[in-house]
């Protein structure tokens, strides 16, 4: 073993099955696989190579492994170019580079030109695709199908690998309880069980499972740990949590990644408890490698280990080196910190060259199993040819209408007619084809022009109705940050200007007007795609700009307004909560994602997402979450109003939540045991009835609630879902085990993991507010 420590092997919440059309997605992916595969080596014979190879190496070229640089030259990024360092033998990585022609460059030099011939490994933030773009991961939890994910991931790391990315810095696993941080859009929400399914889901989509397929690409679970706890949701700053919550809610999903197989961790930037991520050692040793017995390895996030100086953490960057090595990171992501101290650390004998062994082994083991020693080149010839796969358009449209959901739909406002009349489209986002794909695109971050051309909502409204479909488009202005996003500084990028108060006057009356002449408003409000993600924490969750007052305009006609949310987080929508009749959350839907937005507003697809966080009413709510403890006014107490007095506490729309062009019944909750011991199961089987019209899908919930025990326990937690598809009329039995993995929990007091016994309330139905309820008893 790489780390001699006991491995505690508790096994992870389980998760759902896949039913037959979440089979069926994952069929079409591999049927999709370019044909030109690399051939990927056994983890045991790779280790023994890598065992080899590590012998051979001088200290200088084993430091030079856990190297990470920038392959591309700018002002924030660096300037030095890495090509002198590859033929000494003294970079393991490179990162932020995807030009193909370079990559080959820089990986001749690495093989034909440094003493042992060690290929580069080539790592970029794959997050939701690559050409062609998937919905952000948020967008993906929606579906509530893990399948969702792995299929879109599966696709992303074929496309990735043709083109020379053998490492993508993700999924990014972090719990964000809090609306207000800009990076929940990169994750699966507040909920642990969820959110380890989703973890798992990519990690098998990445890799192609446990260990790695010949297409697939390494995965690295992000940002460990609490990283979604920030103050204020404030991005980069520190978090505060007890073990409990560490053990009970942050990570569990970094643990579903682990157990899936996941080859790489990446430590996070913030203060934990005034401890530092990347030089934590409870969290990179004790919990990782002791606890969880994880063999592969950890790289900081960009210039961590660097700014364990900054946070006064170290004295200086030898320091840095030391504290960072010493708690269990194994490669520096861009800031040099180890490859210029950590020679004479280990010369001064205050890290030993056996720890760096340690550090070294999995890296080179995994350039192994990605078969770089054998073929570490790409074919330039074929690259375009992958990324242009017309299926990958087909999926990602599919992917998208699976992962929208129905916030509100009153007097059936939706679906829309085929023959709709006059359509008014309104909103900058409409025709945003930046904007529809979300952030975190890899062509569109550094390359010049979008090669995926994506669908507008707009342009998918036209492409339904035909070319003589009547649709009138008032943009009005594009709505601005306050200050620039972080990517804008470092790419040169010029910020639109915000409207004079002429213009918004214009631009309201303008929409005013229209309406009155219109059959229908599509209204496609948001945020812009620099909005949300890294660097982008908001202190309000306002539509930004005049996108309210134009809202209020065009409902003034007394039209049918539907109201076609883009955005990476919830966001303030009470007033059109209560005067807009139809409201569609899509997110960002991805490449295919207008056309995905007219399949469901024009009744192709019948929408069943559910929504993975809580929905607050206004910012001062967050953070805000379902599973809560309960307190001194439970929520359920007849008389209770509001923990504020100035607005319902509860949200506005809760976890779980999703309306569709079916409604669902659920009945006869029954348990194959209504008692059991802490080592045993149930099993719980629940029947849902589309009582609807129209065929529908449905996600059967599954929570539970600890009445008493050594700790108070959430009023409710996840324990169960699956996505099922329901002709009219059509009754199924879903069955969920619930038993010790799913009862038990990281007590405070005996800082363990235990069941308790008592009684446990159950509840099924399809959100975190269902009603339908049994009881199980559990004894010692």
């Amino acid at each position: 073993m790489l780390y001699a420590y006991p491995v505690d092997h508790r096994h992870i919440e389980r998760q759902p099955m896949p039913n037959r059309r979440s089979v069926l997605l994952l069929i079409v992916v591999l049927l999709a696989a370019p044909s030109c595969l690399l051939p990927a080596q056994p983890a045991e014979t790779a280790r023994n190579r890598a065992a080899a190879l590590l012998k051979q190496m001088t200290l200088d070229e084993k430091i030079g492994q856990l190297n990470q640089v920038s392959g591309v030259q700018m002002p924030m990024l660096g300037s030095e170019k890495p090509d002198d360092a590859i033929v000494k033998g003294e970079v393991g990585s490179v990162l932020w580079l995807i030009d193909v022609k370079e990559i080959n460059r820089l990986q001749h030099l690495a093989v034909e030109k440094s003493r042992l011939h060690i290929p580069i490994l080539f790592g970029f933030d794959v997050i939701h695709g690559y050409r062609t773009v998937f919905p952000v991961p948020l967008a993906m939890a929606s579906s509530w199908d893990p399948s969702v994910e792995e299929s879109a991931q599966r696709f992303a790391a074929q496309d990735a690998r043709a083109a020379g990315i053998d490492w993508t810095f993700a999924p990014m696993v972090d719990i964000a309880r809090d609306g207000r941080w800009g990076r929940i859009v990169e994750g699966a929400g507040e909920d642990p069980y969820l959110g380890s399914a989703m973890a798992a889901a990519q990690v098998r989509g990445f890799q192609g499972g446990a260990s790695l397929e010949p297409d697939g690409i390494l995965a690295c679970a992000k940002h460990f740990a609490g990283y979604g706890a920030a103050d204020g949701g404030r991005d980069y700053d520190s978090s505060y949590l007890p073990e409990v919550l560490m053990r009970n809610v942050y990570l569990p999903p970094f643990h579903a990644a682990e157990q899936a197989g996941v080859g790489s961790f990446m430590s996070a930037y913030m203060d934990l408890n005034d401890v530092p991520a990347s030089g934590n050692h409870w969290l990179l040793t004790n919990v990782l490698r002791r606890d969880w017995g994880f063999k592969g390895f950890v790289v900081s996030d960009a210039f961590a280990v660097a700014s364990l100086e900054v946070h006064g953490f170290a004295r200086d960057p030898e320091d840095a080196a030391y504290k960072a090595i010493a708690a269990g990171e194994d490669m520096d992501m861009a800031s040099r910190t180890f490859i210029r101290n950590l020679p004479k650390l280990v010369q001064q004998g205050k890290v030993t060259e056996a720890r760096i062994d340690a550090a070294v082994l999995p890296i080179l083991t995994v350039k192994y199993e990605l078969g770089l020693f054998e073929h570490p080149y790409v074919d330039e010839s074929k690259v375009d040819a992958t990324l242009d796969r017309p299926e990958g358009r087909t999926l990602e449209r599919k992917l998208a209408a699976r992962s929208m959901v129905l916030l509100r739909n009153e007097s059936r406002t939706l679906p829309l007619s085929k023959s709709p009349g006059k359509i008014l489209v309104i909103g900058s986002l409409a025709d945003s084809t930046r904007d529809v794909e979300g952030g975190w695109t890899v062509e569109g971050l550094f390359s010049s022009g979008v090669k995926s051309h994506p669908v507008t909502v707009l342009a998918g409204l036209r492409n339904k109705l035909g070319a003589d479909a009547q649709v009138e488009y008032v943009p009005g202005p594009v709505p601005t940050r306050e200050y620039p996003s972080m990517l804008d500084a470092i790419l040169g990028n010029k910020p639109p200007q915000p409207p004079t108060q002429a213009e918004i006057a214009d631009w309201i009356a303008k929409a005013r007007t229209a309406a009155a002449g219109a059959d229908v408003v599509v209204a496609v409000l948001g945020e812009t795609a620099n909005m949300s993600g890294e660097a982008a924490s908001r202190a309000t969750l306002d539509l930004p700009g005049i996108q309210e007052q134009m809202l209020e305009a065009v409902a003034e006609a007394g039209k049918p307004v539907v109201l076609v949310l883009e955005n990476g987080r919830p966001l303030d929508i009470r007033w059109a909560a209560a005067h807009v009749p139809a409201i569609l959350e899509v997110w960002y839907p991805g490449t295919e994602g207008g056309n995905a937005v007219a399949d469901v507003l024009f009744g192709g697809v019948n929408p069943g997402g559910k929504l993975p966080v809580s929905w607050p009413r206004a910012a001062g709510q967050e953070p805000l979450y379902y599973n809560h403890n309960l307190t001194h006014e439970p929520e359920d107490r007849p008389g209770f109003t509001s923990r504020y007095w100035d607005l319902s506490s509860k949200p506005l729309f809760p976890f779980g939540y999703g309306l569709g062009y079916s409604t669902f019944k659920f009945d006869n909750l029954h348990l194959s045991a209504s008692s059991i011991s802490s080592a045993g199961s149930t099993e719980v089987t629940v029947e849902v009835t589309n009582t609807g019209q129209v065929a529908g899908d449905a996600v059967a919930q599954l929570y539970i609630h600890q009445r008493a025990g050594l700790a108070s326990r959430p009023v409710r937690q996840l324990k169960g879902f699956e996505r099922i598809a329901l002709s009219p009329g059509e009754t199924k039995a879903v069955s969920f085990k619930l038993g010790h993995d799913e009862l038990e929990y990281w007590n405070p007091q005996t800082k363990t993991w235990i069941v308790d016994p008592g009684v446990f309330d159950v509840w099924a139905g399809e959100d975190s507010t269902a009603s339908l309820h049994t009881e199980l008893t559990v004894t010692q």
